[in-house]
C-alpha cells in the first residue's frame, strides 16, 4: 500500500503510476512501522513500477478524441490508436462510399437493380414464400427461329442473289436458305430471283433458270413454285415500266421452267381466257409458242444463248476472228468493243490481241498496222484489255513467231515495226519491247567462191 493524494492504495489497484510509494500490507494489516519508516524515508523504502491496462471507453461529448477511463478520468491520446489486423473498417475512417454488396444486400433491399427484367413470374425455391408445390411445374425452355417477315425478306435474300451472279454457286446459295427460316416468304423466291434478272444479260438469266431449277425439290416445292410465277404474272404491269420487254421474257422463264420440270404442262393451259392484265397474256402467249414449236424442249435449253466462261474456246476464238475481220474492213471502232464485250470473256481477252497481231503480220499492210494498233490503243485506254491480257497476248506471239515466219517470211522485221509503233502510242511497255525477238542471222558462201569462206584481211 502506498500513499497518493493522501489515500492508501496498494499495488493491485488501478491507477498506480511511477513513482508511487508501495505501503506493504500483511494479511489485510497495515504495517506502521513501513510507515514511520516512510516518514523518515528509510532505505526500506522502495519505488515500484507496474504497467496496467486502462479499460477505455470514449467520452459522449462532441471530442470524438476524448476518451473516459473506469476511474472516469478523461485522457486525450496523443496517437490515433491502431487498427487490428483483420479489421475491416476503412483505415481513414470514411470508407469507399459504396453500398454494401453492390447494393444487392441488407434489411429492405430488393436485390440489385435490373434483376427484375430476368423473372419468368415462377417461384423454383422451396423456402421462398411465394413457392407453390401445387401450381408450380417443371417447364422447359426452348430456342426458337422466328420466320422472316415479308417486309425484310427482300433485305435479306437480295444480298444472297447478288452474290450468286458473282460466283455462280448454286449449292451455297441452297445451303444459306437452308439456315433462314423463310416462313410462308418462302413463295416469293421466285418472283425476287426473276426480277433482278430482268434487268441484266443473258448470261445472268441463264444462272437464275438454272438457280431455280436446282432449288426445286430441294428448297422449293411445286406449289411454291407455281406461287411464285402466279405472283410474278401480277406484279408483271408494274415490272413493264422499268424492263418494256419484261412480257417477252417473262414467258421465256415460263417456258423454261416448263423443260426443267419445275412447272406443270397444264400451267399455261389453265390461265387461257383468265388473264385481264394485257401483259400478262403475252407473257403467256410467248411462253406457249416456244413450248409447241419444233425441238421447243431442246431449243429452251439454248434459250439464253451461250455465253461467258461456259461458251466454247472454238467458238469464242471464231468470234473474235470474224470481229477483228469485221473490224479491218469498217474501221468502226465502238461496234468492234461492243462485240467485245458481248462475249463476257475478260478472262480470254488475250487471244484478241494474239489474233489481232497475228492477223496483221498475215495481212502485212501498213493499213493494217495502223488500225490494229488503234484498236489496240482504244481498248487499252478504256481498260477492257487490262495490262496483263496484253502482256499475255504478246507473249504468246512472241513464242509462235518461229512457226509464224513459216508462213510470212518477213514476220520479224514486220513485227518489230509494229511493236516501235505500238510502244511510241503507249500500247505497250519499254520491257515488253525488250523482250521482242530477233531473227538470227546466217551467214550463205557465195556461188562464185567455189565452195570457200573468205579471208579477212589483217
Amino acid at each position: 500500500m502506498s500513499l497518493k493524494n493522501g489515500k492508501k492504495i496498494t499495488p493491485d489497484d488501478d491507477g498506480v503510476q511511477d513513482g508511487d510509494i508501495i505501503v506493504n500490507d500483511v494479511n489485510g494489516n497495515i504495517d506502521n512501522s513501513e510507515d514511520s519508516s516512510n516518514d523518515s524515508n528509510t532505505k526500506d523504502v522502495r519505488s515500484f513500477k507496474k504497467s496496467k491496462r486502462l479499460n477505455l471507453r470514449k467520452s459522449p461529448s462532441t471530442d470524438n478524441n476524448v476518451l473516459i477511463t473506469d476511474n472516469h478520468h478523461k485522457i486525450k491520446p496523443t496517437c490515433p490508436q491502431p487498427f487490428t489486423k483483420n479489421s475491416k473498417k476503412s483505415r481513414n475512417g470514411k470508407g469507399r462510399g459504396l453500398p454494401k454488396k453492390g447494393g444487392a444486400g441488407g434489411k429492405g433491399v430488393w436485390g440489385k437493380p435490373g434483376v427484375e427484367m430476368f423473372e419468368d413470374g415462377r417461384c423454383n425455391d422451396s423456402h421462398d414464400p411465394n413457392y407453390d408445390s401445387d401450381n408450380e411445374e417443371k417447364f422447359i425452355v426452348e430456342a426458337i427461329d422466328p420466320p422472316i417477315v415479308k417486309e425484310d425478306f427482300e433485305k435479306i435474300v437480295e444480298p444472297l442473289i447478288l452474290e450468286y451472279f458473282e460466283h455462280g454457286d448454286t449449292s451455297a446459295v441452297l445451303t444459306e436458305l437452308d439456315c433462314m427460316n423463310l416462313g410462308p416468304s418462302k413463295t416469293k423466291m421466285v418472283e425476287l430471283v426473276i426480277s433482278m434478272a430482268l434487268d441484266r444479260k443473258a448470261t445472268h438469266r441463264e444462272m437464275t433458270s438454272v438457280l431455280i431449277s436446282d432449288l426445286y425439290g430441294k428448297f422449293l416445292t411445286s406449289e411454291e413454285v407455281s406461287t411464285g410465277f402466279d405472283d410474278l404474272l401480277g406484279s408483271l404491269s408494274d415490272l413493264t415500266i422499268d424492263t418494256p420487254d419484261a412480257p417477252i421474257v417473262v414467258g421465256q422463264f415460263i417456258a423454261r421452267a416448263v423443260a426443267d420440270d419445275c412447272l406443270p404442262p397444264k400451267y399455261i393451259s389453265k390461265y387461257k381466257g383468265k388473264l385481264e392484265c394485257a401483259k400478262s397474256r403475252e407473257a403467256l402467249e410467248k411462253a406457249d409458242v416456244l413450248l409447241n414449236q419444233r425441238h421447243g424442249i431442246v431449243r429452251l435449253d439454248n434459250i439464253w444463248g451461250t455465253g461467258g466462261g461456259i461458251r466454247p474456246v472454238k467458238s469464242l476464238i471464231k468470234n473474235m476472228v470474224m470481229l477483228l475481220k469485221e473490224y479491218l474492213s469498217s474501221g468502226d471502232i465502238p461496234e468492234a468493243t461492243r462485240c467485245l464485250k458481248q462475249l463476257e470473256v475478260p478472262h480470254f481477252h488475250h487471244e484478241l490481241v494474239y489474233e489481232a497481231v497475228v492477223m496483221m503480220l498475215e495481212n502485212s499492210t501498213n493499213r493494217a498496222m495502223v488500225r490494229m494498233c488503234k484498236l489496240l490503243k482504244s481498248l487499252v485506254t478504256s481498260v477492257i484489255i487490262t495490262p496483263d491480257q496484253l502482256v499475255q497476248g504478246f507473249k504468246r506471239v512472241y513464242a509462235a513467231m518461229p512457226d509464224l515466219c513459216l508462213d510470212v517470211p518477213n514476220a520479224y522485221s514486220f513485227l518489230e515495226k509494229f511493236a516501235n509503233v505500238s510502244y511510241n502510242e503507249s500500247v505497250i511497255s519499254a520491257e515488253l519491247l525488250k523482250e521482242l525477238p530477233q531473227r538470227g542471222r546466217k551467214r550463205f558462201v557465195s556461188e562464185g567462191d567455189g565452195g570457200l569462206l573468205k579471208e579477212v584481211a589483217p
